[in-house]
């Protein structure tokens, strides 16, 4: 999520001009104004979530150096929420003690364990489990549950192809922890990992909220995944895509192959190698590496590669 974009500003924004734009859009978005509407109540969160970041300097700070995905694997929502007074935002914006109850915030800050006093408006907007909210007659049979926690995780092509046991480091209830996860073989992008009991503290001493981690495929230095099949980009000059070549195409495990390039290929064909590619899942089939082949147009040529070159334009050529 690009916090700015989500306000309608640029990173330059000021202090005052951060706090305008969001005014501007709780005002178009809060549930007050848009009931039952689920689309204005998920834009009301999103920016929410983006002034309680920009408006906090050691968070706009860390957002601002580390850009969104290693922000938001340094802070959980609930760090995100942390110190963030929703009703005092929201009286100072006008909207009063009734508007904000209706739209399921009460008194308290966020900060400590991040739930304040009581259900809050993050607990229903977030799908996270508040503190009494669910207790008829002020009373419950169990204590509520903590509020479930998400990051985001990070994962190699290498994780995807062998699976791995992740040793990661993560801020939780304004302190750092660690943690350990398995990852599956054939992983996919978006993918959840549940940790459970490794969530949020319960502010009435419940059982812990569960840790979600959302699984990000990180970027590799010759592949690009393609479901599970692998594209690797190969450039060769135009005499040999005229003439023919072979490339040499190494797997992710290490394998060589030599490929070969037929004579006459088109720019941007693809040669597939197959059975190379990611495993289907921890015990499906891999699937295939496809080599997409560019041909190079040099930018200059001296002047007997002119000649050649025109001699085999007016060959047709």
């Amino acid at each position: 999520m690009d916090y700015y974009e989500k306000l309608g500003l640029t990173k330059s924004a000021s202090a005052g001009e951060i706090k305008k734009a969001y005014r501007k859009l709780a005002l178009k978005y809060h549930p007050d104004k848009n009931n039952g509407d689920k689309a204005a109540e998920q834009k009301f969160k999103e920016i929410s979530e983006a002034y309680a970041v920009l408006s906090d300097a050691e968070k706009k700070q860390q957002y601002d150096t580390y850009g969104s995905t290693d922000f938001h694997r340094r802070y959980s929502q609930e760090d995100i929420f942390s110190n963030f007074d929703i009703n005092d935002i929201l009286n100072q914006f006008g909207f009063g003690g009734a508007a904000g109850q209706s739209a399921g915030f009460r008194s308290g800050s966020m900060g400590g364990g991040g739930m304040g006093g009581g259900a809050s408006f993050f607990s229903s907007m977030f799908n996270q489990p508040g503190g009494g909210g669910g207790c008829g007659g002020g009373s419950c049979r169990q204590p509520a549950k903590g509020p479930d926690m998400s990051y985001q995780l990070g994962v190699t092509l290498d994780e995807v192809m062998n699976g791995a046991r992740k040793a990661i480091s993560l801020r939780k209830n304004g302190s750092t922890q660690n943690v350990t996860v398995t990852v599956p073989k054939g992983i996919e992008a978006g993918k959840r990992l549940r940790l459970k009991g490794k969530g949020g503290v319960s502010p009435q001493g419940g059982q812990p909220g569960d840790l979600y981690l959302k699984v990000e495929i990180e970027p590799h230095a010759f592949f690009v995944r393609d479901g599970d099949d692998l594209i690797m980009e190969k450039k060769i000059s135009f005499s040999d895509a005229v003439l023919g070549t072979s490339v040499q195409v190494k797997t992710l495990e290490g394998k060589k192959f030599s490929v070969k390039v037929p004579g006459g290929i088109q720019s941007d064909a693809k040669l597939r190698i197959p059975g190379h590619g990611l495993p289907r899942g921890p015990h499906g089939k891999r699937g295939d590496i496809y080599v997409r082949i560019g041909v190079q147009v040099p930018a200059e040529l001296n002047e007997e590669q002119k000649k050649v070159i025109e001699s085999l334009k007016e060959a047709g050529l």
